[in-house]
């Protein structure tokens, strides 16, 4: 019975309405009347999350705890009934359900369907609303989504952009627009920003955020000098944003812990602030290797501080390998730096791989093999706070 039920959701074709409510509602009975039967089941949450919404058990294990309290299939099935005959594949539905499991105890009645009225009401079509339903999660069951989705688009100008925007940042259709969204968009325009920036994904999050976690962010792009007509500025602003003033000030202690004076941090921060972003265990073991290993300066570093950011298990340590290997087999004489580094993968490899795959048989394959181990133990050693 099962696979009859995932069977109907899916692969049912869709109609277009001959009225605005009626078709979820016409899905809603024709699926009661197939699944009448399985009532007096008892309702296996984990099973039914796994075989009919298409969720890993590993996810159905997390999710059946939301709906546990439920007695039997009727609301869910409906529910599903709903999304696959508004337009959403199996894929979407199955992360929607893993992401929000309440979601299949609403009501498709008085919740789901006024909601696609709404933003049908809003020139949205249905294609669009079944785009939309899986980035919403939660926030498609308020009622206050129509009211949201307006306002983003006209702050966006599209759909989408407001879709582009809502991959990285489904809290905008949650955010209060009265004490949260609208401040903060006035504040910005204050501070010159053009309203065409603010569908960018990454500013999208400053939007939503306290207004007055935005106006501390301000604050501090000021200590430390970035002008607001840097193109640092916007990366300014998100990275004093997302973070509390006490994290930023924490983080700022590792660097100076680990060595930095206080105007290598005020340099490293103007050139890219979103190092204050990166875990304070990247921070440790990024220094160890690239002061105690490749041997760069401190004020090298400050200069360059996109070092901090890379990934030392896929980037720093593989390359700074393979042209240990080089140096030591007398094909080459340079030290690694900032240049080996930043390079692209494919110029890496162009310059520093191929040419030498003759004289080394193998080095394209000891290369990719060192991008996949492990580190070395003397690598994962960090330097301690206080320390």
């Amino acid at each position: 019975m099962v696979h009859l039920i995932l069977s109907f959701l899916i692969h049912t074709p869709s109609h277009h309405p001959a009225s605005r409510v009626s078709p979820f509602f016409a899905v809603h009975r024709n699926f009661s009347t197939i699944t009448a039967s399985t009532e007096a089941t008892p309702f296996a949450a984990e099973d039914y999350l796994v075989a009919t919404c298409g969720v890993t058990r590993a996810q159905a294990l997390k999710a059946s705890k939301k709906i546990s309290h439920l007695k039997s299939s009727s609301k869910p099935d409906a529910v599903l009934a709903f999304l696959s005959g508004l337009g959403l594949a199996r894929s979407d539905i199955a992360t929607l359900v893993a992401v929000d499991p309440r979601f299949l105890c609403a009501s498709v009645e008085r919740t789901l369907a006024p909601r696609v009225i709404e933003l049908r009401d809003l020139g949205l079509s249905r294609s669009q609303i079944a785009r939309l339903v899986p980035l919403a999660l939660c926030s498609f069951r308020s009622s206050s989504l129509s009211r949201n989705v307006d306002f983003w688009l006209s702050v966006f100008g599209s759909y989408d952009k407001l879709l582009k925007a809502l991959k990285m940042n489904s809290g905008l259709l949650a955010a209060d627009l009265d004490k949260v969204a609208k401040p903060n968009l006035a504040l910005l325009q204050q501070c010159g920003l053009s309203a065409s920036l603010f569908s960018e994904p990454f500013i999208s999050r400053v939007l939503i955020r306290n207004p007055q976690q935005v106006q501390d962010a301000l604050v501090h792009i000021d200590k430390f000098g970035v002008s607001q007509s840097s193109r640092m500025f916007l990366y300014a602003l998100v990275a004093f944003t997302v973070q509390s003033p006490e994290k930023l000030t924490e983080k700022i202690q590792i660097l100076e812990t680990l060595g930095w004076s206080h105007d290598d941090v005020l340099l490293a921060v103007k050139k890219m602030p979103g190092i204050l972003t990166v875990s304070e265990e990247r921070l440790q073991r990024n220094m160890h290797f690239l002061t105690k290993v490749a041997g760069l300066d401190i004020s090298y570093i400050a200069q360059r501080p996109v070092l901090l950011k890379y990934s030392l298990e896929r980037r720093l340590f593989p390359r700074y390998r393979l042209l240990k290997l080089l140096n030591v087999k007398g094909l080459l004489d340079l030290r690694f730096d900032y240049h080996a580094a930043s390079l692209s993968e494919k110029k890496f490899l162009g310059k520093f791989v191929h040419p030498y795959k003759e004289t080394l048989p193998g080095l394209a394959d000891v290369y990719a093999s060192s991008c996949s181990e492990k580190l070395p133990m003397e690598l994962l050693s960090k330097k301690k706070k206080g320390n």
